[in-house]
């Protein structure tokens, strides 16, 4: 069997995102976020997360200076696969507990229990892109 090799070009990209967000968090620790307090759902020593870290620098906006900002705008990809995460697991457990798509549908404001269905296979196809 032929091994593909790795596309240099989008490997490079995925690491020079991950040097930014790791820049980014380094970054927002430094100005104050490595003193939130833990969550109960991420203990420590786990770090604070990207949504937490841009609503903390939304938070402390008036004290950030331009490349503060930068940091926490450059944490907003992470933060949207965090949320995504989370709402493709409040949807499998609200599957998993019962809930028909008609009521997960009404309660997220969807038009109807298809289109909330169909939301979900992409979130679900996204995370395992």
């Amino acid at each position: 069997m032929t091994r593909k090799d790795p596309d240099p070009h989008g490997a490079t990209v995925d690491q020079d995102r991950a040097r930014r967000e790791d820049q980014a968090r380094d970054r927002l620790l430094r100005e104050g976020a490595d003193s939130l307090v833990a969550r109960p759902w991420r203990p420590a020593p786990v770090p604070p997360s990207a949504t937490d870290l841009a609503q903390f620098a939304l938070w402390r906006s008036p004290d950030l200076d331009g490349p503060g900002l930068l940091a926490a705008l450059a944490l907003l990809p992470a933060a949207r696969a965090e949320v995504d995460g989370l709402e493709a697991g409040l949807l499998f457990v609200a599957r998993s507990a019962g809930l028909t798509w008609a009521q997960i549908a009404d309660a997220m404001g969807f038009n109807s229990p298809q289109a909330c269905q169909q939301h979900y296979a992409r979130l679900t196809n996204r995370a395992g892109a």
